[in-house]
This record gives structure tokens, sequence and C-alpha cells, in this order.
């Protein structure tokens, strides 16, 4: 007698990530809770990295892309006077400053970060090189060649606590900002080195850490969730059955300039289309 298989699991699950496993753990533990091997997330966090860590699931790992493209808020402290290896307190001290420095000092430094800007990907960070991960190259002892990627800050606000040398950072920045190479590029403006600690995601695109959970309590929400922030067409019962079918809708139904997600009258995703060099290309969810 064959062996029916277990049924397949589709959604999005936001987790408030806790400090210790790495994003890839956090994956593991919702793939022995829901029984499902698909799963991925959009956005890494580092292991000592709390907060949002968007989830799909099944069906909707195809989305997930279409949620890393959003903004992201941090929070964290910036210790300045101390440079480590990982640029955060994870890593060994590899450098010390006496550093006098004041809040207004701080504040207009920090100001030259807003914007667009250049970084060089940390050695400890998850980009890839010649199809490894930074990281895994450092551990191994080894080093790689990087190219600097462009980046958008639009918010790079810090604050004075008790301690002169610790100030407390906001930031909102575009996906792959590098929040720890920010606070060692700004001890660096300050004429001496620091490193973060304490980082915490509260936003990614437009998920809250409101809305997260642990992982062993985060719930399985419907796939839509992963495009909520797309521009939403609303398909007649006519639609429906041709957006199944993979075909397009006429162009007047495109406000803007896309993705679109496109869901039926009772709000279920059926189709995202979007403009893919000059074309209109459609991911079909439904059958």
């Amino acid at each position: 007698m064959a062996r029916r298989r277990p049924p397949t699991t589709h959604g999005t699950v936001i987790v408030d990530k806790p400090a210790g496993p790495t994003s890839h753990d956090i994956v593991g533990i919702l793939r022995r809770r829901f029984g499902e091997r698909r799963i991925g997330h959009a956005g890494t966090l580092d292991p000592s990295a709390t907060g949002v860590l968007v989830v799909g699931v099944g069906h909707a790992t195809r989305l997930l892309r279409f949620a890393t493209a959003g903004r992201k808020h941090y929070e964290c402290e910036i210790v300045f006077g101390v440079a480590t290896s990982t640029l955060d307190d994870d890593g060994a001290r590899v450098a010390t400053w006496t550093m006098g420095i004041s809040p207004e000092d701080v504040a207009t430094a920090a100001t030259r970060f807003v914007g667009t800007i250049s970084q060089l990907p940390p050695m400890v960070s998850a980009v890839r090189v010649g199809g490894r991960r930074l990281h895994e190259i450092a551990r191994a002892g080894e080093t790689a060649d990087r190219s600097p990627r462009e980046v958008r800050v639009n918010e790079f606000d810090v604050t004075p606590t008790d301690d002169p040398l610790v100030y407390t950072a906001t930031v909102e920045c575009s996906a792959g900002t590098f929040v720890r190479s920010l606070g060692a590029d700004l001890g660096t403006a300050l004429g001496g080195g620091a490193h973060i600690r304490s980082l915490r995601r509260t936003r990614s695109g437009s998920f809250t850490a409101a809305e997260a959970a642990p992982p062993s309590e985060a719930e399985l929400l419907g796939m839509d969730e992963l495009v909520r922030d797309l521009h939403q067409i609303a398909l007649t019962s006519t639609e429906v059955g041709a957006a199944r079918g993979g075909a397009h809708l006429a162009p007047s139904r495109y406000d803007g300039d896309g993705p679109w997600a496109l869901a039926d009258a009772h709000g279920t995703l059926v189709a995202v289309h979007e403009r893919a060099g000059g074309r209109m290309k459609a991911t079909v969810l439904a059958g």
C-alpha cells in the first residue's frame, strides 16, 4: 500500500527571533513545527541579534523576495573606544582608543551616513563571494576580495546614555545595509573606533515587532501577508480563471509600476504580476 504524503503547509510566519540561534536555526525549528521542508526567510539576522524575521512556508517561499526589499528598522547600542573582530560584542577586541566625544560630535558625524552611502560587506556577513559566504571564509582563516555596494540610510539617530562612550541608535535603512558597519564607521569618523551591541530589528517592511512571536508560538498566517505591501488588484470572477492560467489582465487594470498582488473576491491570493525587461511576467500561485 502506497504511503500517503502528509498535507502540505503554506503560509507566512512572523518570528521574534531570540538571541543565540542563527536565522537558519529558526528555519529548522519551524520545519519541525509545521512538517514542511520548504521554508525560507526574508533577511538574515546575526545570531546575537533579535527581532523581526519574516518567514515563508511551502508555496509562500516563492514570495519571499517581495518581502525582502522593504525598508528595515533597527535599534542598537554603539560602544565607542573599542573595535572588535566582528564589529559587534561577539568578537574579540582588536583595538582601543581614548575618545573624548560630545553628543553634538556624535550627532553631527552620524549625519554623514544618512542618504545613499557605500559599504564594504564585513567578513562576518552572509554575503556570498565565489559561492561561499563571507563568514564561512572568515571562520576558515581566509580573506576574500569584497566589492563596496551602495545602500540607503534614511534615518540614523544617536542618543547619549549615562555612559559617555555608549549611545543608543535607531536606524531606518534599505535592505542589505550593515548596521554593524554603520557603528564601526561612525567610530572611525570620530577619530577612533566603535562596535555595536544589543542589535534588534523592530520592523521589516510593514512587519513589526508587535506582530511577531517566538518561533515556538508564532502563528501561521496566509501567503498573502508576504505581498501586502504590493499594489493590490481585486479580480473579477472571469479574471480569476484567466490569472490562474497565467494570463495577463487588460493594461488598464495595472496601476503604478508594480508588482501587483491579484486576489479573488474573498481576498485569497491568486497570482503576482510584475514587469521584467519591459514585459509583463506572471507568477502563478494557485492552480
